[in-house]
């Protein structure tokens, strides 16, 4: 996922460059809140200033922080069950005050509760007993248990610079952007100083039907703030969108910020938290529990916080506040708050009517950070209506023609909420940031460090890590390339490079188009292109890279031999169409001409038993891919997608015909292969990326034509490739692999101290590789095939995988630095090979939370 946070850092980061501080002053208050006999602390307590929203809440050992630029007097402080406590504040000052609360004698004379260090049980535990009767009342209590259903929902995505230091501000460098404090704002949740950078407001209809299970969701209008010329808008959304995905309380497992959450009312739940019953309080008339829940380990993926339970024979949700530990294993959260509302919905129990979720990003609780809302709120219900059939079938989001097009009076009447005067002049205050000279030009030095691109006008010239590069076949090797942007044309893509290396003394070149056919600009979701390209280059037999140049300068650092590579020409037609349920399909015309380049020999018997030279072969392909990638997220760059996976699998099935006698083809083949890929969820036990592949060449071909497994010689640990398999080791005309990544996400290293701090995450992965040369396509049965390489020596390097397949296993350790993943990779058999690596060390960038 490194691609897409290159593309968010590059406007979140940009925007940081800019701000330059608060010019009022702000009331600091750092402390803790613990009752005032045990001196236990006491976490999740309410803390706020008198008078206002401003509130934070205590972690799990009762410590706290807040801060406004407010001239609020009076701190108040917050426990069920505790009597709550007022201190005065100085305003402009940075200060510690601490609460000791009194206990209050009207908590329940069940529970006898002051932290969660004291000694706890399950049994004979009124707040378990009431988690358990939850438990077994949740599928009568969820929204799909109605025939049918339908609502309005309003959306509202913000985010924000936070904690804005007063320093930063008196740069010189930032003096030209002083109108971007017109909007500044203070978080709801810790009282930090914020300034909006982005929000994205739409507002839909939802329609659903039990059976057969149906969800239609019509987008009536949306609005976001346009980065249009510096990134793709819609994937930003969409990748803002993946970050804060739903939130169902019911479901066992929570998905957030691309991990796993177990539920407090999963089913599981009262062997992972503890619950602890605090108090019967009232909420718009309903008489609820109180129930308080907290983690038993503190560093597993779990949630802490207080649900309000109906006290009536359904057992339902009617509110949940929520955060995490802060000792959880997440990655640039600071602080998060959940907060739900359920209403009464008809006679069959309670729906979402409110969803908040907030959360404060950043590396360093005291410095700078990005400040990200998610508000979503429901109403106009109407429960068990049916509409005609056209509302609930068809693509599950439908987005009208006019939805972007709405005008003020339009947001002012569906609108939910009131925007703040600081979200209201987003929009205009980050269109007018992105017109400011000085914020183009650092905008511009930015996109070269950060996508490689320097933009100059209708072209980009890039990307630079492929400027310089070497290889032992063309030695130092200098290139050159460009790409037209939207502002030469949003229907037409045109793109070139052109490279030259100083040991083959041979120019190399590219040249592209791709033009759209469907109604919005390029490469916009669900994409309607033909594409065509001429290629004259260099390839490693083998070597299958993604969303990276194969030339770029940190892959030129390999292992071992790797002298045995082709000139590849190619010319290639190829048309695509995508479809809103992310099928996808392909058609592609290629004409290829192969060369041996390096070391690498084409050659055959041709008499008796004297070797003929082959100076290269030449293919013609006609070839389809069927692709269906269902409830499929990712973030869009110009030319590429980078995945957000999800737990959704995806399927990939690719026919290719070789034509013989047809512009130069010289072989008749079928090529038939298929991907499976999917995430699998452990939930408390991580997750685990799984592939099954598989393919078969029916027909005579020589080896270059044969499947040339995927390997690595670079010192990057590779997902997709064998990550000890040398360059051409094996190939094969019928195959099947298995590869399996399992990251545990800290479940081991959480448990031991010194590695809980370092927030080390483990991972391991076993790769298998079956298959084979049958007797037609085996040179060892027939000579007129290609000898398989050797070295200069004779000694074979190519082989046929015998009987037994491939393995090779890792073990590693992510999240070093946040950043880091090292394997040690083991290979486990064919070990008997020339040049082959037993082991090894592979390192990998992974950004994630």
């Amino acid at each position: 996922m490194i691609i897409s946070f290159r593309r968010l850092f590059l406007i979140l980061g940009i925007l940081c460059a800019i701000l330059i501080g608060l010019q009022a002053q702000r009331t600091v208050i750092k402390g803790s809140v613990f009752d005032s006999k045990t001196k236990e602390p006491l976490p999740f307590a309410s803390i706020l200033f008198l008078g206002s929203t401003t509130g934070t809440t205590s972690d799990y050992d009762g410590r706290y922080t807040i801060e406004t630029s407010k001239k609020y007097q009076q701190l108040e402080a917050r426990y069920v069950g505790y009597k709550p406590k007022v201190i005065e504040v100085q305003y402009g000052k940075t200060q510690d005050i601490h609460f000791a609360l009194e206990s209050n004698n009207s908590i329940l004379k069940e529970v006898v509760v002051k932290s969660g260090k004291q000694k706890y049980s399950k049994k004979n535990n009124p707040a378990v007993e009431i988690i358990e009767k939850v438990i077994a009342n949740k599928q009568k209590n969820r929204k799909a248990n109605f025939d049918y259903y339908q609502y309005e929902k309003y959306q509202k995505l913000e985010f924000a610079l936070s904690n804005i230091s007063e320093g930063f501000r008196n740069k010189k460098i930032f003096k030209n952007f002083q109108f971007v404090f017109d909007n500044l704002d203070s978080s709801k949740m810790n009282g930090k100083p914020l300034l909006p950078v982005y929000l994205k407001e739409n507002v839909s209809d939802v329609y659903y039907r039990k059976d057969p299970r149906s969800t239609k969701e019509i987008m009536k209008g949306e609005r976001f703030v346009n980065f249009s010329e510096f990134i793709n808008d819609e994937s930003l959304a969409e990748y803002f969108q993946y970050l804060y995905q739903d939130i169902d309380i019911y479901e066992s497992n929570v998905p957030l910020f691309g991990n796993l959450f177990l539920s407090p009312i999963a089913n599981m739940a009262p062997t992972f938290y503890r619950f602890y019953l605090m108090d019967t309080v009232y909420i718009d008339g309903d008489s609820c529990f109180q129930i308080s829940f907290y983690p038993r380990t503190r560093t597993d993926y779990l949630f802490q916080g207080d649900l309000f339970i109906t006290k009536n024979e359904s057992y339902a949700v009617r509110e949940v506040r929520m955060t995490v530990n802060k000792e959880i294993n997440l990655n640039w959260v600071k602080e998060l708050a959940i907060r739900q509302r359920f209403i009464k919905a008809d006679t069959l129990g309670y729906i979402l009517d409110k969803d908040e979720i907030m959360a404060d990003f950043g590396v360093f609780n005291a410095k700078m950070g990005i400040f990200g809302q998610r508000n979503v709120s429901y109403k106009n219900f109407v429960f068990n209506q049916p509409r005609s059939e056209e509302d609930y079938g068809g693509p599950a989001l439908v987005e009208l023609d006019q939805a972007n097009n709405e005008n003020d009076s339009f947001w002012n009447e569906l609108r939910h909420d009131t925007l703040t005067k600081s979200e209201a002049g987003v929009y205009m205050a980050m269109d007018s940031l992105q017109k400011v000279p000085s914020f183009r030009t650092f905008m511009d030095i930015a996109t070269i460090l950060l996508a490689g691109y320097k933009v100059a006008g209708p072209v980009e010239i890039g990307p630079v890590n492929t400027f310089y590069s070497f290889n032992p076949v063309e030695g130092f090797r200098m290139r050159l390339g460009a790409r037209t942007t939207p502002a030469f044309s949003t229907k037409m893509l045109f793109e070139s490079y052109g490279a030259y290396g100083f040991k083959d003394h041979k120019f190399k070149y590219f040249l592209g188009g791709t033009f759209s056919l469907a109604p919005d600009r390029i490469s916009v979701f669900p994409v309607r292109e033909f594409r065509v390209k001429y290629q004259k280059d260099t390839k490693i037999p083998g070597q299958e890279l993604q969303f990276i140049q194969e030339d770029n300068f940190l892959l030129s650092f390999k292992r071992g031999e790797n002298d045995k590579w082709l000139y590849n020409e190619t010319f290639d037609l190829q048309y695509i169409q995508e479809f809103k349920n992310h099928t996808s399909f392909s058609i592609e015309a290629k004409r290829l001409t192969q060369q041996p380049a390096g070391s690498l020999f084409f050659s055959h018997v041709k008499y008796g038993d004297a070797l003929n030279a082959v100076e290269q072969i030449q293919t013609m392909e006609l070839a389809a891919t069927l692709r269906w990638a269902p409830h499929e997220q990712f973030f869009q760059g110009k030319l590429y997608r980078t995945p957000l996976p999800n737990k959704h699998p995806i399927f990939t099935l690719r026919y290719n015909l070789g034509l013989k006698d047809v512009l130069g083809g010289e072989y008749a083949y079928h090529n038939l292969s298929f991907n499976f890929s999917k995430r699998i969820l452990f939930p408390q036990f991580g997750f685990a990326d799984a592939t099954l592949e598989g393919g078969k060449v029916f027909g005579k071909v020589p080896f270059p034509l044969l499947f040339i497994h995927r390997a690595n010689q670079t010192y990057s640990y590779q997902v997709q490739s064998y990550n000890l398999m040398n360059f051409l080791e094996f190939v094969s005309d019928q195959f099947i692999s298995f590869n399996y990544n399992h990251y545990l996400g800290g479940f081991l290293f959480n448990r031991v101290p010194l590695l809980k701090k370092l927030k080390w995450r483990e991972v391991f992965s076993v790769k298998l590789l079956y298959g084979g040369i049958r007797d037609e396509n085996n040179p060892d049965f027939d000579p007129t095939l290609f000898k398989l390489p050797t070295t200069v020596d004779g000694i074979p390097i190519t082989y046929s995988l015998e009987e037994k397949p491939y393995v090779e296993a890792s073990i590693g350790i992510y999240n070093i630095f946040k950043l880091v993943r090292l394997d040690y990779v083991r290979r486990l058999n064919y070990l008997d090979h020339p040049g082959v690596s037993k082991s090894g060390i592979r390192a990998r960038i992974r950004f994630e939370f």
